[in-house]
């Protein structure tokens, strides 16, 4: 084998030569931008250290001109020394800037704003404290090195006021009561704000936009209002997630505000701080491997809860004002059935888990759940969709998730171990409610797989995304919109509604409802059951009563 330094495609290159041997052109191809020239009828690789390096451990019997080595050598040393030299002048200025936009933009006085609370910090001067302590219940936070401010009447624009004309930062972490009610809010070009008033109603305002009108005008007592110039429907928590799902699916920015009423503490107001969850709590949910969804739903439900009385002990609230709390969830803030029912788990959670105590029914009027039925494609809407997405990966993703009825945590979260090409079938590991389970593999679905991994070449999970992890949800739900945007469909589509329609397909094809259920890992019979409101099974044996009647 010999090497030679040469002018290639106006490109300084290292010639190989060498007798044909398959062996030895597999080692060659190791070595990256190797490349074989028909025109010189030899191979031939990058003109660098690294490249001639890899090559001599490769083939350490390679002849080489020695004059071409230490030239390779002399420039990659004469690159490194320059380059180290940049860096260093270019990081002694980049570090001055830094410095000096630091000290120019670093805020004096830092105000973070949330629905109760005004935390100031500023540095240390008397009259600046004098200011503060003039506050009703403000108090001194040591453990965060600022001041804390109860957030009602007036304060915040008195704060504003107070230190106009030094560097002030406003952090809202949550929005500003508008002053004037007759200003509204402003939303940019492919923003989308939805305003929750009281928990009773929501306001959604939005630059004009055909399709989100349209699908905004499905849900029930959705109106415009000329006055605030927005829509506006009652609020429930599905009519959120159902505007939230196509305002993403979408590609728009989805702003969510609150305006809830402020309750009424028992007893004395200036309680600055809000508590934290005991830690045997966050502790139990995680010793019990609750999802970390749970949670986090858990946790914010109790934490509200002990909030409510919180001036009392955990251990002295009774069972008489669990109830009252519960109450107040539905007279005053007019929650759903779903956050009710959650809040009381949260806190019978703590009661009966954490503390070991025995079990209870918490007795109050529930308001009529609310029932919706799911959006469902037809079998050729489905085929228009998969037959739109001309990326193979995507394909693969959506036939997928048809084709086993996945949700999309699973699909994500499938392996390529998962899928058993012998008896047909996908691998569920550890699904909603912790448990295996198995579900349908078309023979279709696997044709694709097997030309999606033969491209892509995934390692561990079946559908890789960035730095080798599991694919992301906003990268499926964004090929099925791009898919969708190709056809002619107008229903709300997202993709658990593919599985929503393998189901209601399945049933339509006369699968008893037992081995659906076992399919999409249902606990009961009861979720499988509203398939069969939605089938049109049998429609076409009934005739409509009114193509009787004898109209003219």
């Amino acid at each position: 084998m010999k090497a030679t330094k040469i002018i290639h495609g106006n490109e300084t290159r290292i010639r190989v030569d060498f007798p044909y041997q398959a062996e030895m052109i597999s080692k060659l191809r190791q070595i990256p931008d190797a490349r074989w020239s028909k025109t010189l009828g030899a191979w031939h690789i990058p003109y660098t250290k690294d490249a001639f390096g890899q090559l001599k451990e490769l083939f350490p019997e390679v002849e080489y001109e020695g004059k071409a080595v230490e030239e390779i050598k002399e420039i990659e040393e004469i690159k490194a020394v320059k380059a180290v030299e940049e860096i260093k002048a270019d990081s002694k200025l980049v570090l001055k800037k830094a410095v000096k936009l630091h000290d120019n933009l670093k805020p004096e006085v830092e105000i973070t704003v949330t629905h109760q609370h005004l935390y100031v910090k500023l540095p240390r001067n008397e009259t600046d404290i004098q200011f503060l302590k003039s506050f009703r219940y403000a108090k001194w936070d040591n453990a965060n090195y600022q001041w804390v401010v109860p957030n009602y009447k007036r304060n915040l624009s008195l704060l504003q006021s107070f230190f106009e004309g030094r560097r002030l930062q406003v952090n809202e972490k949550v929005s500003l009561r508008i002053a004037n009610e007759s200003d509204q809010p402003i939303v940019d070009k492919g923003q989308f704000l939805a305003v929750n008033v009281h928990n009773r109603t929501l306001k959604l305002y939005f630059g004009y936009n055909k399709a989100l009108i349209e699908a905004i005008k499905r849900l029930t007592l959705c109106k415009w209002n000329g006055t605030d110039n927005c829509w506006t429907l009652p609020y429930t928590e599905p009519s959120l997630k159902y505007i939230r799902e196509f305002v993403v699916a979408n590609g728009l920015e989805w702003i969510y505000r609150e305006e809830l009423k402020q309750k009424i503490l028992p007893g004395n107001r200036s309680k600055a701080m809000m508590r934290t969850n005991p830690e045997s709590y966050v502790a139990k949910l995680r010793e019990l491997r609750y999802s970390s969804n749970t949670i986090d739903s858990y946790t914010f439900m109790f934490r509200e809860f002990i909030n409510y009385y919180d001036e009392k002990e955990l251990t002295d609230i009774t069972e008489e004002e669990i109830v009252l709390y519960l109450q107040y969830l539905v007279t005053e803030r007019k929650v759903s059935t779903s956050y009710q029912n959650q809040a009381i788990n949260a806190i019978k959670f703590y009661y009966e888990r954490v503390m070991g105590g025995r079990r209870k029914v918490y007795l109050i009027e529930r308001p009529r759940e609310e029932k919706f039925l799911p959006e469902v494609l037809s079998q050729d809407e489905v085929t228009a969709i998969i037959n739109a997405t001309d990326n193979i990966k995507h394909k693969a993703v959506l036939m997928t998730i048809y084709s086993g009825g996945l949700r999309i945590s699973e699909l994500i979260n499938l392996k390529i171990k998962d899928i058993d090409s012998d008896r047909m079938q996908i691998r569920i590991e550890q699904a909603k409610g912790k448990k295996d389970r198995y579900t349908l593999l078309g023979q279709k679905t696997l044709e694709v797989l097997r030309s999606y991994v033969k491209q892509y070449q995934p390692r561990e999970w079946l559908f890789e995304g960035l730095n080798n992890g599991p694919y992301s949800e906003a990268s499926i739900k964004k090929a099925l919109r791009i898919a969708i945007e190709k056809t002619k469909i107008t229903k709300h589509v997202s993709p658990h509604t593919l599985r929503h329609s393998f189901a209601t397909h399945l049933l339509e094809m006369g699968t008893d409802l037992r081995y659906i259920q076992s399919l999409l890992g249902h606990q009961s019979s009861k979720t499988t059951e509203i398939y069969t409101h939605i089938t049109i099974k049998g429609f076409d044996q009934i005739k409509n009563p009114l193509d009787r009647l004898n109209i003219k």
